[in-house]
């Protein structure tokens, strides 16, 4: 997903600003960069994590950040990013959390107009350049985020550093957050609202869909209203988000617990010993589902995070799996004979949570039952990269739907008739993967539960991925 952390501040905020973008670490591992304005001067670092941790690619740099009172910090699952030019507007840096859905359509507008690409990343365009070089086309900053906000398809949340300010530009629906923070030296703007505590911030707003500010030492200054349509992620409160941390005034594990409740609920046909989460993501769901159920919370699996890093990042599939397999360790004192529920973030293709299962099994566990915390993902997200298939039908619901059908020329209305927890072909569906991921019993959460588990009203939030709904206009 990628997340940014912003700083202005009457004093030096070069720490500030390197602590709050580790805060986000768990938004992405693959590249991660910071800038910073010191005495008119821009600086700026960008480093792979592929191969190590935020904070080791960056303590040893520090000192050349100088005494800079404004930067910005980003970790990004994609691109390299801050990224900084120099156009008739001035210099500045730009972070972006984005998916361009139609980047080669834009790409191709800007050569022709005689604009060049600088970056790359893993040979291809450079989203933040191109975000960068489109605000360039404006008659100031404001105008150039406008031409950002009305070109993009898919999403665009931006941090922009400029000589005297920083600019934070929330993607026109609100499809990732910005948070506002302060204290009495400055101000702060971040995707997460959980980096600010330690560093002695408090929340001030978030940022509404569509809206800009100005950020100085000296005050926020909106230069551009919200409007008035929201679709924020959904996946927020289910995957992505900390737990710790607060979206349009909703606590994630607050959510979670409801989320887990909810399920809970509905289950009334199975008798567990105790209910556990699929760490990390799926333990706020299990302590709600335990809390609800009235039955003991326990870990028959931890997770060895010293030298395994997140299992989704790396993007070749065998090292993907080896990670999800070797990260999580049973614990037999919890698994021989015992009748368990898990709860699940998410079934995204279906190796990993196959690969545990049989870990499980091998672990004398008489009874699997699984929970997951959301509907089946059917339809590849358009606005972010958490479902985005690498083919068509990457996604383990897809591929078991394609296998039913027959064919790979299945419509959307088909599509959506798997969607339908209360149809016979959703329950078909599940069957046939509870039997090939070797289950007791799955489940998955049906939407309207998830919707009321995050307190917000369904036409605010983005559920694309589960019913195909969407909103771009």
């Amino acid at each position: 997903m990628s997340g940014f952390f912003g700083c202005v501040s009457r004093n030096e905020c070069v720490n500030e600003v390197f602590y709050g973008t580790d805060y986000h670490s768990h938004l992405g591992t693959k590249r991660a960069g910071m800038a910073f304005v010191d005495n008119g001067k821009f600086v700026r670092s960008i480093h792979s994590l592929e191969d190590g941790y935020f904070r080791n690619k960056f303590e040893g740099e520090l000192p050349r950040f100088g005494n800079a009172t404004m930067g910005v910090g980003v970790i990004s699952d994609c691109e390299s990013q801050p990224i900084t030019i120099t156009s008739h507007l001035g210099r500045y840096a730009v972070a972006t959390v984005a998916r361009i859905d139609n980047i080669e359509e834009l790409t191709q507008e800007l050569l022709e107009e005689r604009h060049h690409f600088a970056e790359l990343s893993d040979s291809k365009i450079n989203a933040s350049e191109l975000v960068a070089i489109l605000i360039g086309l404006g008659k100031n900053i404001q105008d150039g985020i406008n031409i950002v906000h009305s070109k993009i398809k898919g999403s665009c949340s931006m941090l922009i550093l400029t000589d005297h300010a920083i600019y934070a530009a929330r993607d026109k629906f609100g499809r990732t957050p910005i948070i506002i923070g302060k204290n009495d030296k400055g101000y702060v703007c971040a995707s997460e609202s959980s980096s600010f505590d330690n560093l002695g911030y408090e929340y001030m707003r978030d940022l509404g869909p569509g809206e800009v500010v100005q950020i100085t030492a000296d005050g926020v200054r909106q230069i551009t209203p919200p409007q008035k349509r929201m679709q924020i992620c959904s996946f927020l409160w289910v995957y992505y988000g900390y737990p710790s941390a607060w979206y349009e005034g909703v606590n994630v594990e607050e959510s979670r617990y409801r989320c887990g409740a909810a399920m809970a609920r509905r289950d009334n046909d199975i008798d567990p010993d105790f209910a556990a989460g699929i760490p990390d993501s799926g333990v706020g769901h299990a302590v709600g589902y335990a809390n609800e159920k009235g039955i003991p919370y326990k870990r028959p699996f931890v997770k060895y995070t010293p030298t395994w890093p997140r299992s989704f990042m790396p993007q070749n599939q065998k090292m993907r799996d080896l990670v999800a397999k070797m990260k999580l360790l049973p614990n037999r004192q919890f698994t021989r004979d015992q009748k368990i529920v898990f709860m699940d973030d998410s079934i995204v293709r279906g190796t990993q949570l196959k690969d545990n299962v049989v870990k499980l099994l091998d672990e004398g566990v008489k009874e699997i039952h699984m929970r997951i915390a959301c509907p089946p993902l059917i339809f590849p997200c358009r606005f972010l990269n958490f479902s985005t298939s690498r083919s068509t039908y990457d996604l383990y619901a897809r591929r078991v739907i394609r296998d039913m059908e027959g064919t790979d020329n299945i419509s959307d209305a088909t599509f959506m008739e798997y969607a339908n927890p209360d149809s016979q072909k959703h329950k078909e569906m599940v069957d046939i993967m509870c039997r090939h991921l070797q289950l007791t019993t799955l489940k998955f959460q049906r939407l309207d539960d998830l919707v009321e588990a995050i307190g917000l009203p369904k036409e605010s939030l983005c559920t694309h991925c589960w019913d195909n709904s969407s909103y771009d206009e």
